[in-house]
């Protein structure tokens, strides 16, 4: 389902993403309010949604979404990059932030990803976490004391398999990676991941990684 109110850019996704043999374009909306109602009719396994858009912007619908019993997928596609909208698009339980230029190929590629599990974010998305991490000013805002022991009081949560996962998700290998980085089965990281998601009440690996990243262990 894709969610924008420029008609244009609606449109040109839409063809973008019908071209692909795996994919149909099942639903599309103009603004947050249509939204949950939409899904609720289509059921789509993903939302393409951009974060400025009148009455309900995507930040708040993300956050509805992902409420949902059975929630859906988001993968955020926007202009803006500013730490702000990335974080809170990432609390919110996006599964993934990518900007508007990026090329056809990649978005396609994203949206199968993000289907499979992996979290994506463009690169200056991560530049600009990072740049946020890094710098003490916005540490004050975006990481601080409060929070870190609140991501270390989740992390002690986790048993001692479950946390070596937890780190690695973290520092963004796939599944697969993390299988021959910890010598374990895909089965089993994948139950890793899964165990992590229920005993922290996150949504994806995004929000594993963040927190990791707010303990200060990354």
């Amino acid at each position: 389902m894709i969610v924008d109110d420029d008609p244009l850019v609606r449109s040109g996704l839409r063809l973008m993403l019908s071209a692909a043999p795996d994919m149909q374009v099942v639903a599309e909306a103009t603004d947050g309010s249509e939204v949950v109602e939409l899904v609720a009719r289509h059921r789509p396994d993903l939302v393409l949604m951009d974060i400025r858009m009148p009455g309900l912007d995507g930040l708040a619908t993300t956050e509805l979404l992902r409420r949902r019993p059975e929630p859906t997928q988001v993968l955020i596609l926007t202009t803006f990059t500013t730490d702000g909208y990335i974080l809170r698009a990432l609390r919110a339980g996006a599964a993934g932030y990518l900007l508007k230029h990026t090329p056809p190929p990649q978005i396609i590629e994203a949206v199968r990803n993000v289907l499979a599990g992996e979290p994506v974010l463009s690169k200056e998305a991560v530049q600009q976490l990072i740049a946020t991490v890094a710098d003490p000013v916005q540490q004050t805002v975006a990481d601080t004391d409060r929070e870190q022991k609140e991501a270390v009081e989740l992390l002690d949560r986790l048993g001692e398999r479950e946390r070596e996962v937890a780190l690695e998700v973290a520092r963004g290998l796939t599944n697969a990676q993390i299988a021959a980085a910890c010598y374990m089965s895909l089965p089993t990281v994948k139950a890793h991941v899964s165990h992590i998601l229920t005993k922290l009440d996150l949504n994806n690996r995004v929000q594993i990684a963040l927190v990791v990243y707010r303990a200060g262990l990354v």
